[in-house]
């Protein structure tokens, strides 16, 4: 079964959640203008490093300091996609340097990178087939604990139990 746009709900620490502030989310990207203003205003210290990113429910880009909480930059909200990016120049436009679905907060499916790929396209950025370092995120039927799924071992770290081969963090909706 395909998760193909599908929302994500935080399933993070509730302490979290409470630095969400309104107003507080992350920049949004609906354009390639918003992009290069938003990116000639980055230093290039902040630009060496990643940056936390959300696909919110309409499908823009939002983008946020790496150390902030994809929940502050979803501004609480569902999203259809959650990670990490960083970006380059390339010939004159910008260019994904890496991405990856690593959230712990919202838990993505790998599966949620075509919304990340339409929010990209939206947002002028040339960028990569599918996530330059995917993720795979199970919850343990067994203890409940969220696990990240390391070569392959479906197996929980916390209780030894076996993980499911689907995602199964949160009951995704649509």
């Amino acid at each position: 079964m395909t998760m193909r746009g599908w929302r994500y709900r935080y399933v993070g620490p509730a302490d979290l959640r409470s630095l969400v502030r309104p107003g507080g989310d992350g920049q949004l990207m609906r354009s390639p203008a918003d992009f290069d203003e938003w990116a000639s205003a980055r230093t290039a210290e902040e630009l060496s490093e990643p940056f936390t990113f959300v696909v919110d429910q309409a499908g823009a880009l939002r983008l946020a300091p790496r150390r902030s909480e994809h929940v502050v930059c979803a501004g609480g909200d569902m999203v259809l996609s959650a990670g990490e990016i960083g970006f380059r120049e390339e010939s004159g436009r910008w260019a994904i340097d890496e991405v990856s679905n690593q959230s712990t907060g919202y838990c993505p499916d790998v599966s949620s990178w075509p919304a990340v790929a339409e929010a990209l396209d939206q947002a002028g950025i040339v960028r990569p087939s599918g996530f330059t370092h995917e993720v795979v995120f199970r919850r343990c039927p067994s203890c409940q604990q969220l696990n990240i799924v390391r070569e392959d071992d479906f197996v929980c770290v916390f209780c030894d139990e076996a993980l499911p081969r689907e995602w199964n963090v949160d009951r995704p909706r649509r």
